[in-house]
């Protein structure tokens, strides 16, 4: 048990119970039940949540927060307002002061005694958005907790920040506060995914401990000075480990200079180690101001879209994708057709599945009958009358409502940052007094110095032998990080893996503009590819719409390594 008696120096164990709005739902529990916590967090916004949220309001202007928050803190929050656990979530999303409303009358139905509070203001007036929403900071998630909350409710935020308020609150740091803002930004970053930072979706799962079946949800010993450790309960499942946790370092990140509303995190002075059994030391974190904006995000309504799937077996399977292209351009118009051609296919194969190749027909349109029945039913109709062996996987369907999303910005000043205390008291958070213009992001894509192996002896095989990889999405760009597992392999692979070289292994990159962007101290190289994603994930058509496994394609293809005796 850690002394509790000096919590000026004691650290903060902040756990994660959430990484999304559908995550595990006994992770509250399993968090609270598995070993000491000063405060548990959990992160239900993502771009695309931001958007359900939206229509859900559109149907109900009562709505608008995470409803299984609800149930999750139904059978926790006894237990939490007991051991003095505090509760941070954004959870509010677009409604914050509806859900704190909530959590009273579950608070109230359950015979507890519960201090809400609450952060608003992100909230933008945008008439012509469905969401227009400012990702705010954390002072005033800690004016909150220092005025004696015990459930903090939040709408966007960084999410980072759920971790930085409770850390401001605890150590009493200052707008002037920087490293530590940005070692506290780091550890936030690193735990806000939930499962990611201990083992889940990992290059190298078959190498931990249970190979990976059930990760547990992290742990973040923030300090005074804003380094923290990285960890775990005890005897939960995955691993804390340097790989691990570069990993998610990686997650969704774009330049050295990682951008929030209360500081700029430099990633590039990120230093990690082990620090005994899943345990991980991050520190090194330097902060400069932020910057004189908040990032906006905003959804709109784009239109309607379907998609119909084409089984194409055997022989002439290009030939049978242009006929059938050709039917369903007559039948309903070329405008918003999209064909896309899955060579699944594998010659002289003995089993229908294996020698097939699936023909993706996606159609986005204005007008919701020409996108729903319209077209479904003209890919139907084509059954007896297109290539030979014609079938579909899919029924015809009405079109389903689809968003776009844009990123904007306003000035830090022009948003309303409010606290609304338990006592229902609005404290005005004002924005950081100095602030620092960021210019374009500077592209490295050859050595910024240092050592560079270009080895003579070579064998091949496929890259992800000698490098991990984690990639996701912003929206409508992709990030992919990837990070080399020993100095030697480091040496080579910052030489090697350039914009060309990633334009020849992953060609959709080809056209588009790639920013590289190397993390010496973490041995990995990330880059951002612009406009993979289109007009955002609930828009993209991409098969991989959240560039998810964007990472792993780039570890199969098969390189010429260089030789064990060169990376020793």
């Amino acid at each position: 048990m850690v002394d509790r008696t000096d919590l000026r120096t004691a650290p903060l164990r902040v756990g994660n119970a959430s990484g999304f709005y559908g995550d595990r739902a006994t992770a509250w529990r399993e968090m609270l039940d598995g070993g000491e916590l000063d405060v548990l967090t959990g992160d239900y916004l993502a771009e695309l949540t931001m958007l359900i949220l939206g229509r859900d309001r559109l149907r109900d202007p009562a709505l608008g927060y995470a409803k299984t928050f609800l149930r999750q803190l139904e059978g926790c929050l006894g237990t939490a307002l007991e051991r003095g656990v505090k509760i941070v979530t954004n959870a509010g999303g677009l409604h914050p002061a509806g859900l704190a409303a909530a959590i009273g009358s579950l608070a109230d139905r359950l015979g507890l005694t519960a201090r809400i509070g609450y952060v608003e203001g992100d909230a933008l007036p945008r008439p012509d958005a469905l969401t227009a929403n400012a990702y705010l900071g954390a002072f005033g998630i800690a004016a909150c907790l220092d005025a004696g909350a015990d459930v903090v409710v939040t709408g966007r935020v960084t999410d980072a920040s759920l971790a930085v308020g409770p850390a401001i609150a605890r150590y009493g740091w200052g707008r002037g506060d920087l490293d530590a803002l940005a070692g506290a930004t780091v550890a936030g970053h690193l735990i806000e995914c939930g499962a990611q930072v201990t083992g889940g979706n990992f290059s190298f799962f078959t190498e931990l401990p249970d190979g990976g079946h059930r990760p547990g949800f992290p742990i973040a010993e923030i300090h005074p000075d804003g380094s923290s450790v990285v960890t775990k309960h005890p005897g939960t499942g995955g691993a804390v480990t340097v790989e691990t946790v570069t990993a998610q370092l990686l997650y969704e990140v774009g330049g050295t200079d990682y951008l929030g509303p209360d500081v700029v995190t430099r990633l590039d002075t990120v230093e990690l180690a082990a620090d005994g059994p899943d345990r991980v030391r991050v520190t090194g974190v330097r902060g400069a101001p932020p910057p004189p904006t908040l990032k906006v995000g905003v959804n709109n309504l784009g239109g309607f879209r379907n998609s119909m799937t084409f089984v194409l077996c055997g022989l002439d399977i290009p030939a049978k994708a242009a006929l059938v292209r050709g039917q369903l351009e007559a039948a309903v118009g070329p405008a918003g057709l999209e064909f896309v051609l899955a060579r699944t296919d594998h010659p002289d194969s003995g089993d229908t599945e294996a020698a097939s190749a699936l023909l993706h027909v996606h159609l986005r349109d204005g007008d919701r009958a020409r996108a729903g029945r319209a077209f479904s039913a003209a890919a139907v109709e084509l059954a007896l009358a297109s290539y030979p062996g014609c079938t579909l996987t899919t029924l015809p369907g009405d079109a389903t409502a689809y968003g776009v999303f844009t990123a904007d910005a306003v000035p830090q000043d022009a948003v309303e940052h409010v606290a609304v205390l338990p006592s229902g008291e609005r404290v005005l958070i004002a924005p950081p007094p100095a602030s620092c213009l960021q210019g374009p992001p500077v592209q490295q894509n050859a050595l910024t110095g240092g050592p560079s192996l270009h080895p003579v002896c070579t064998r091949r095989g496929a890259l992800g032998e000698v490098v991990g990889a984690r990639s996701g999405d912003k929206g409508g760009d992709a990030n992919l990080g990837v990070w080399a597992r020993t100095d030697a392999t480091w040496a080579w692979l910052r030489g090697w893996l350039t914009v060309e070289r990633l334009a020849e292994l992953l060609p959709e990159t080809a056209p588009l503009t790639v920013e590289r962007h190397e993390l010496p101290n973490l041995r990995a190289v990330n880059f951002v590819i612009r406009g993979l994603l289109g007009q955002g994930v609930a828009a993209s058509t991409r098969f991989d719409p959240q560039a998810k496994a964007l990472g792993e394609l780039l570890r199969s293809r098969v390189v010429d390594l260089p030789t064990e005796e060169m990376q020793r």
